[in-house]
Parts: C-alpha cells; sequence; structure tokens
C-alpha cells in the first residue's frame, strides 16, 4: 500500500490534508526540538532558580560588606577577634561555655 492509496482508504476530504498538516506541526512545535514549549518552560524554570540564588548571594555580599564595615572599629574588630578565633590578653583566662 502506497501513501495515495492510504489517503484514498481513509477519505480525507479536500480540507483533511491541511488538518493533518496542522496537526503534525503543532505536536513538533510544542514537544519535539531545541524550540519547543516544553523546553521553554524547563528555561524558565531554570531562570527563576538562577535569579533566587542570585539574589541570596547578593544578600550574604551585603551582610559580608556591612562586618568588615563595622570591622573597621577597634572595639569590634577586639570582640570578633575574641568571639571567633578565642584570642584574648595575656592577663585573661579564656572559658569556654558550649550549649
Amino acid at each position: 500500500m502506497n501513501f495515495s492509496d492510504f489517503w484514498n482508504t481513509i477519505k480525507i476530504r479536500k480540507w483533511g490534508k491541511y488538518v493533518i498538516t496542522i496537526l503534525l506541526f503543532a505536536v513538533v512545535f510544542l514537544f519535539i526540538g531545541e524550540q519547543s514549549l516544553i523546553q521553554f518552560a524547563r528555561r524558565g524554570r531554570e531562570i527563576r532558580h538562577l535569579e533566587e540564588q542570585r539574589d541570596m548571594y547578593r544578600e550574604g555580599a551585603e551582610k559580608a560588606r556591612r562586618e568588615i564595615n563595622s570591622l573597621h572599629q577597634t572595639d569590634s574588630l577586639e570582640r570578633y577577634a575574641r568571639e571567633h578565633y578565642y584570642m584574648h590578653n595575656s592577663n585573661e583566662d579564656i572559658y569556654l561555655v558550649e550549649e
């Protein structure tokens, strides 16, 4: 059975060929290839995820920048060294209390 016999056996009307062509085009457009609607939705989700990460890193950088600016003062630098690196003066004793 060749292609023309197939068209004749299913008795496609005059506009049937166009409808099938449009349906095939729609399937290809929606589901197949790099420019499909599914790929478009995936890229949109990925963009939103990357934008959330960007905002998180910007907030972290801003927090670090504020902390660095606060360390320019001698008192806060000394407090930071005591809290994070357990530094002390030579005449002091340190007791670590874990919660």
